[in-house]
């Protein structure tokens, strides 16, 4: 037995499953979620991790699989184009930016970025109607909707929220303030989903042991010069600034 990794839902996370099938990255396979059947691509067909699998991959998709999952993937446009006009109708608050067929064709999902909650039982009622399955909706963060979309930020590389599939952690403005750079601005430390950078995670832990017996910023302490106010810090010089109480600046 082998652990798979297979990407299902664009917006989610690719889930780790089991299976005895000679597989490879790219392959269609059915796997069990949610209480049903789904059509998923394999990401890697031999993954190294001490996490436990969800389940076991059902088989490969058979050529009847692939038709209907590439019938719902074109079908899907209409009904995400649709979803948004019956939204703007309803004038929510909420922007629909992604959908999804189930593979026994009963349900659809509708994936929607908003700023706040959005009462969408009235949306609902009217998509069923019209739509004749079962509908369910699903808000995701900016975060998730950048991951979606893809790019490059200004770093010239690719997204990390993109490359680097998994769990996207919380990004704090701590991070920010323990690697200096807060200061700059929300702008110029935010990425393209209006959010903090995801890269701002990469050296906080890092910078932290750095700082550990150096004093903080704008705190008092004692120099050869007399009292001062640190006034910047250094963590990978070791060094910090400070200004005197007679506004000398000591190193």
């Amino acid at each position: 037995m082998s652990k798979v990794l297979v990407s299902i839902y664009s917006w989610e996370n690719p889930q780790l499953y089991i299976s005895s099938l000679k597989l490879k990255k790219g392959d269609l396979v059915v796997v069990p979620i949610e209480n049903k059947n789904e059509v998923g691509v394999v990401l890697n067909s031999k993954v190294e991790s001490g996490d436990e699998p969800m389940e076991k991959i059902i088989r490969k998709a058979t050529e009847h699989d692939k038709k209907i999952y590439r019938e719902h993937i074109e079908d899907v446009k209409k009904l995400i184009h649709d979803c948004q006009i019956e939204a703007k109708k309803e004038e929510l608050a909420m922007k629909v930016i992604d959908g999804w067929v189930s593979l026994d064709g009963k349900q659809i999902i509708f994936v929607f970025t908003a700023d706040g909650r959005v009462d969408f039982r009235q949306l609902i009622r009217e998509l069923a109607t019209k739509m004749k399955r079962t509908i369910r909706m699903k808000q995701i963060g900016s975060r998730d909707e950048a991951r979606k979309l893809g790019g490059y930020g200004v770093c010239g590389r690719e997204l990390c929220c993109v490359k680097f599939p998994g769990s996207i952690p919380s990004i704090t403005t701590d991070m920010a303030r323990v690697q200096q750079i807060a200061h700059r601005g929300s702008e110029r430390i935010s990425g393209l989903c209006g959010r903090l950078m995801c890269c701002l995670a990469y050296e906080a832990d890092q910078y932290r042991k750095m700082l550990v017996g150096m004093p903080e910023m704008y705190s008092i302490i004692k120099t050869n010069e007399g009292k001062g106010t640190v006034i910047e810090i250094n963590a990978i010089t070791q060094e910090i600034k400070v200004k005197t109480e007679k506004g000398k600046y000591v190193l």
